[in-house]
């Protein structure tokens, strides 16, 4: 019986495969309950671009660590870690069992493996600088700087992904590991028993329904949802970096038209959804299955593993 087998399992795969329904109708089948494994589905009022599943979809389903933070406050690997062990130790103690859903790979292995976290504090003058440089030569140019110094890590980071950008040229130059060191030699012992099953399908057709999302959530009133950050002032944050709402952004700051901004939204979406099989395919020992098999064979396969 897989509940005796294992501590845990995961879903993953890219962005609109059709994890959130595998995940349910697994549940269903095994008694289960979801933590989110989506590092931007944490924040409270990021719902559509998120595409945070909704109460009626959760089918009664428990599910956990889902709006848990502020828009304002920020949410690192090292957090999501600590809570969802707690988690996992909460949920098995009910004798239910624990499924974690996402697409967000660091995360999900953080917690699976022996993954550990410098606690070595920056001072905040040294993060403050970068900032102040990054304001005058740009995110490119950050991202060269950190090339230089730990091209490892630099490949692994998007440029515009700043805040870690600034995170691994800090660990670089300012303590006495490089970020692509720790993750070198740390991650690789299984803390649970468990299995990770990957959602895929044939790259043409992702791209067509991540396409199709996008119009979906802009039918369900992204604008509005992201508007309602702006008029606030919310700026700055971790959380208005995410896909679907830094383009929207740029909208909403006159800086392109809204077809413009839509239009970047499924191209960054398309990029992203890339990026996330490239992780997983490197980075974790998965079980991938052909989303178009549908939710009920693929169940099957994996309860008679």
């Amino acid at each position: 019986m897989l509940q005796k087998e294992l501590d845990v399992i995961a879903i993953v795969g890219p962005t609109a495969v059709g994890k959130t329904a595998l995940s349910i109708e697994l549940a269903k089948a095994i008694d289960g309950e979801i933590i989110n494994g989506d590092s931007m589905q944490v924040y409270k009022e990021l719902n559509i671009g998120t595409a945070k599943i909704t109460p009626e979809e959760m089918e009664g389903i428990p599910h956990h660590l889902l709006d848990i933070k502020e828009p304002t406050d920020t949410f690192s690997v090292a957090d999501y870690q600590k809570l969802v062990r707690a988690k996992i130790d909460e949920i098995r103690a009910k004798g239910k069992f624990p499924i974690i859903i996402g697409g967000t790979g660091l995360y999900i292995q953080a917690v699976l493996f022996d993954f550990r976290f410098t606690e070595e504090k920056i001072d905040d003058t040294v993060r403050q600088a970068y900032y102040q440089e990054l304001a005058k030569v740009g995110p490119e140019a950050m991202h060269a700087k950190l090339a230089a110094v730990d091209p490892k890590t630099a490949a692994e980071i998007h440029p515009n992904n700043t805040r870690r950008v600034i995170r691994a040229l800090e660990m670089a130059e300012h303590s006495d590991i490089q970020k692509s060191d720790v993750e070198q030699h740390l991650g690789n012992t299984p803390l649970y028993k468990h299995r990770i099953v990957g959602l895929n399908m044939d790259r043409e057709l992702l791209y067509n329904r991540i396409n199709q999302r996008v119009d979906m959530m802009m039918e369900k009133g992204l604008l509005e949802e992201v508007k309602g950050l702006y008029n606030r002032g919310i700026r700055d944050v971790q959380s208005i970096k995410a896909i679907g709402y830094k383009e929207i952004y740029a909208y909403l700051d006159g800086r392109v038209s809204l077809d413009e901004a839509i239009d970047q939204l499924k191209q960054n979406s398309r990029r992203y959804a890339k990026r996330q099989l490239t992780y997983f395919r490197n980075k974790m020992d998965i079980d991938w299955y052909d989303a178009q098999l549908g939710t009920i064979k693929i169940i099957d396969n994996i309860l008679q593993k």
